[in-house]
């Protein structure tokens, strides 16, 4: 099957990658040439992260990486594929604009998906023509490392869409969750819930932001503290997704005044070296806050 991702920042590249791992063409694209490199490297650097942990052979990283094709132009990148996955930024106006000047260009049969979090998929497919070939996979990040893919069914997904996306997920080796169009779907809408909790807990005292995430992690088995997955995903994105929710489904999802704080002095997490944690080179550094520090 040929695949074009549309967006090659840590979603696009990621799904690029398992795509390509599991026998398809892969066609990233995105709107600038140093955009598209920088994806194409961020996918060799994680194949080869695997080869150095014994994970994959030399063999397959060279024949997945020959499966992958960039480019900057739309229609050579959706001209011929069977399935197109946008990766944009979470905007309702942005995705509806790419899926429909993707609609212009591909054939009756090939089947569009949304790579949104929280945003409304019905929404979002409402501006096609054919909206019965839309339909959100939600991965996780990073998706070469996380197994499972929420399959979300917008108001006018067909049966023959959601069948086609279902085998894909589970072609490419993920777990499928089914689940109803609605605001946050299932895993955002819960994960961001103790995420803004978590926040909370930190304003007040209760615990700094590393006992937190270590009691999530040790207590009740997370792979990462719901503080600091705010800072891998972004602090900006946590508070978009947070306002969105508020919107849709009341006050309990109101932010934390410090999110704001964080969001407002650009201190958005990882990606900008500082956040509720410090970061250098993507890695957190281990310093303990005191109580003074974790309240301001």
């Amino acid at each position: 099957m040929q695949i074009a991702v549309l967006g090659a920042g840590s979603m696009g590249h990621g799904i690029a990658q398992v795509s390509a791992m599991a026998g398809h063409k892969i066609i990233l694209r995105d709107i600038e040439p140093e955009l598209v490199e920088k994806g194409l490297e961020g996918i060799q650097e994680n194949l080869q992260g695997g080869v150095d942990r014994d994970k994959l052979t030399e063999s397959e990283m060279v024949e997945t990486l020959e499966r992958i094709e960039v480019t900057t132009d739309l229609a050579d990148a959706v001209g011929d594929a069977d399935l197109v996955i946008e990766a944009v930024p979470e905007s309702v106006e942005l995705k509806q604009d790419v899926f429909s000047d993707v609609e212009e260009i591909i054939d009756s049969e090939t089947i569009i998906a949304s790579n949104t979090s929280s945003l409304s998929v019905t929404e979002i497919a409402s501006v096609l023509d054919h909206p019965e070939r839309a339909i959100g996979l939600h991965f996780f990040n990073p998706p070469h490392l996380m197994d499972l893919v929420e399959v979300v069914i917008a108001e006018q997904t067909d049966n023959r869409t959601e069948e086609f996306a279902v085998d894909y997920i589970r072609d490419i080796q993920k777990e499928e969750v089914i689940v109803r169009d609605s605001a946050g779907f299932a895993t955002s809408r819960l994960g961001l819930a103790v995420g803004l909790e978590a926040i909370r807990m930190v304003e007040e005292g209760v615990a700094s932001p590393a006992d937190i995430d270590k009691a999530m992690k040790l207590g009740y088995g997370y792979p990462m503290g719901p503080i600091e997955l705010g800072d891998h995903v972004g602090l900006d994105v946590r508070l978009h997704i947070a306002e969105h929710l508020r919107e849709e489904l009341g006050e309990r999802f109101k932010p934390p005044q410090s999110l704001r704080q964080k969001v407002r002095a650009g201190k958005l997490g990882k990606k900008t070296g500082e956040g509720f944690y410090v970061w250098k080179d993507g890695k957190r550094v281990e310093k303990r806050q005191t109580r003074e520090e974790n309240n301001d």
